[in-house]
């Protein structure tokens, strides 16, 4: 059987996960979907009661499961059997993710959902190997480092990549011995319910993961400012994480993971594989319609080539296949709504409108649904707002430069530092300005994430606090305390 399936037949779990049960709930904000504009269902909204209902579940969950007590390789166990669920379920899953959100029914299976699969399976053996420690002291005292879970962590996610970003928080929290209290985003809250389904029938026990719906000015601030919820861990946008800071900041003081905007540059010198360059930097672009923080949407490359290698971009970026998320033979997705769509064009109209040159795209696409064209913007001054602000779409813009210095000074962003890409044959080059970029993910020669877990993500700047993958997210989710004992 193929993936493609008809939208209007599909059921949806709407509604709130507490205690390990759906809680109908009416659906108060109208969700369209994205690739027709046709209204589908509506996400409730939870208000600071039921908020305050499901920490109490993951309170009392915790206590009568013992889940941070337990002998870690019971962890272990619950989690690879909702990891095994979660890639047995995996049409389910992703035809609740294609049909609200941006994601693509053919790059779900065997990409996102089978990610989300692969790190909570990452994350559920750190439980058993990253603990407390030993250490050195004279032969009078005993000294040691207890590693211990927060409780309670209260998350919050995007609606670009729905599962995949929820497995990013679950995974390591739920390793570590806490529960989760989660909001998914309004605009793509049902999968990420269903995997919270999935996870009770892996035997994860009842309230230790609860999901609330609702928005961000109802329900995450009622989430994040409560005060036994020990810990914060969201993505997003720069604005959302500070204005989550704020709120945190009124009802106490508690640790965040943030990972945050950006707005990254690609710097592409003449002895690089230009074809290869191109490669990278388009398919990163019209991946998710370039709705991911971190897009490659800024191009500076070497004067001399530059004509060649814009070129190179265009032929890439006309060669593109929009259509539904939920017809598996759509290579390219719509913006997530009219709103973000318009936004879009209003930033790209206003680049052109000030001088700036438009070599491809430059408007919405003349179909059903929010699309809008691959577009590619010259001749822009470095304080233009399609350089400045990330634009969250299939928008790139391009820059040249005669030497290392001057690319270092285009690429460097005053707000941002979350990704950069690196096009050289040159490996002291690599090297050099590896260490020069202000990223916290650099890729050299490509410009994607792998499969390797361990490496974490995280950004400079405004661009976050502290790292989601890696031991790094594990280690986010444990607090220590040092112990001296006289002998």
């Amino acid at each position: 059987m193929g993936l493609s399936f008809d939208p209007d037949t599909l059921p949806l779990p709407i509604g709130h996960f507490i205690g390990g049960e759906l809680v109908a709930a009416p659906g108060e904000i109208r969700m369209c979907r994205p690739s027709d504009g046709k209204a589908y269902a509506g996400c409730p909204i939870a208000g600071p009661d039921l908020v305050e209902q499901a920490i109490q579940s993951a309170k009392a969950a915790l206590k009568a499961s013992n889940w941070a007590g337990v002998r870690p390789r019971e962890r272990v166990r619950v989690l690879h059997a909702w990891a095994d669920l979660i890639e047995a379920e995996a049409d389910t899953l992703a035809r609740i993710e294609a049909l609200s959100s941006t994601r693509l029914i053919n790059q779900l299976v065997g990409g996102d959902i089978a990610v989300t699969a692969e790190q909570i399976r990452f994350f559920a053996e750190f439980a058993d190997k990253e603990g407390s420690d030993v250490v050195p002291t004279d032969d009078a005292t005993f000294g040691m480092i207890l590693s211990e879970p927060y409780g309670i962590v209260g998350a919050i996610t995007p609606w670009n990549f729905p599962v995949s970003m929820a497995g990013w928080k679950l995974g390591p929290a739920l390793a570590a011995g806490n529960a989760v209290v989660l909001k998914p985003s309004e605009m793509t809250p049902f999968s990420t319910v269903y995997l919270a389904e999935l996870a009770i029938r892996a035997g994860l026990p009842a309230g230790l993961f609860n999901v609330v719906l609702g928005d961000g000015l109802t329900t995450g601030t009622a989430l994040t400012g409560h005060p036994e919820i020990a810990k914060v861990s969201f993505t997003g946008s720069t604005r959302a994480g500070s204005a989550i800071m704020e709120n945190i900041a009124r009802s106490g003081i508690k640790p965040v993971t943030l990972e945050l905007g950006g707005k990254s540059p690609q710097i592409v010198f003449k002895d690089a594989d230009l074809s290869k360059a191109a490669d990278a930097i388009v398919g990163s672009l019209l991946f998710n319609a370039g709705q991911a923080c971190v897009a490659a949407t800024r191009v500076i490359v070497e004067a001399s080539v530059a004509d060649q290698f814009t070129e190179a971009l265009v032929a890439r970026m006309t060669d593109i296949s929009p259509g539904p998320t939920w017809d598996e033979a759509t290579r390219y997705s719509p913006i997530i709504s009219e709103r973000q769509r318009d936004r879009i064009d209003a930033i790209v109209g206003a680049a052109i409108e000030n001088g700036g040159r438009c070599v491809t795209g430059g408007k919405p696409m003349d179909r059903q649904g929010y699309f809008y064209e691959p577009t590619l913007l010259t001749d822009l001054d470095q304080s233009s707002p399609a350089i400045l602000e990330e634009i969250f779409g299939p928008v790139l813009t391009l820059q040249t430069f005669k030497d290392e210095e001057e690319a270092m000074a285009l690429a460097d962003h005053p707000t941002y530092g979350l990704a950069a890409g690196l096009f050289t044959s040159d490996l002291s080059r690599t090297i050099r300005l590896s260490r020069q970029l202000q990223a916290g993910t650099i890729w050299v020669n490509r410009y994607s994430r792998s499969r390797d877990h361990i490496l974490p993500t995280g950004g400079y700047k405004r661009s976050g606090i502290g790292k989601d993958l890696g031991r790094e997210a594990y280690l986010a989710n444990r607090k220590t305390k040092s112990v001296l004992i006289s002998l």
